[in-house]
């Protein structure tokens, strides 16, 4: 009697470690740099076939996700995304360290196949702190649309990369999608 005890959970152990070591070997996790960037969490690969986090992918990538959570369906849009800078209608680039400038953001969006409601354009310092050049409700029910911002006084303070990032904000959500980033380089 003690001997079946004994045995019983035994035999269950290792039919149970046997299957965690086989689970193990058959998903291996992948590492995943992204524009030369590692990124968290990586990846899986299970029977040949890598599974990487749709976020963010997408996050990287600069695309939309919709989450359709009763269908359990995830869709993802990459709207083609133009920004220009300008000053004085003059393209507008690089500075030296210290420069005042006044600038306008210009976009042209195509390829949206998703409501929009709202945009923001920011800025963000060396050290990665916002400031908010513009946020307009818009209204579109095209695929595509034009937006420039109202003309911007910044001063580039610190030397280093300096990203204005265009972000949408989809019907039915609170949150903001960051679709292009351009870049200013201040030496």
């Amino acid at each position: 009697m003690k001997f079946r005890k004994v045995i019983i959970p035994l035999l269950l152990l290792s039919l149970w470690g046997g299957s965690m070591l086989f689970a193990d070997s058959a998903t291996q996790k992948v590492r995943v740099l992204i524009n030369g960037l590692e990124q968290d969490g990586g990846g899986l690969m299970t029977d040949g076939k890598t599974y990487l986090p749709l976020r963010q992918l997408a996050t990287s990538m600069q695309a939309i996700i919709e989450w359709d959570g009763p269908n359990k369906r995830a869709t993802v849009y990459k709207p083609n995304v133009h920004m220009f800078l300008f000053q004085n209608n003059a393209v507008f680039g690089n500075v030296a360290k210290g420069y005042q400038a006044k600038f306008k953001v210009f976009a042209q969006l195509d390829n949206l196949k998703t409501d929009v409601v709202a945009v923001k354009v920011s800025i963000f310092d060396p050290s990665g702190k916002e400031k908010v050049i513009q946020t307009e409700t818009v209204n579109t029910s095209k695929d595509n649309f034009w937006y420039a911002t109202d003309e911007i006084d910044y001063k580039f303070d610190a030397s280093g990369k300096y990203p204005i990032r265009f972000y949408l904000k989809l019907k039915g959500s609170e949150e903001w999608t960051a679709v292009s980033e351009k870049l200013i380089s201040s030496q």
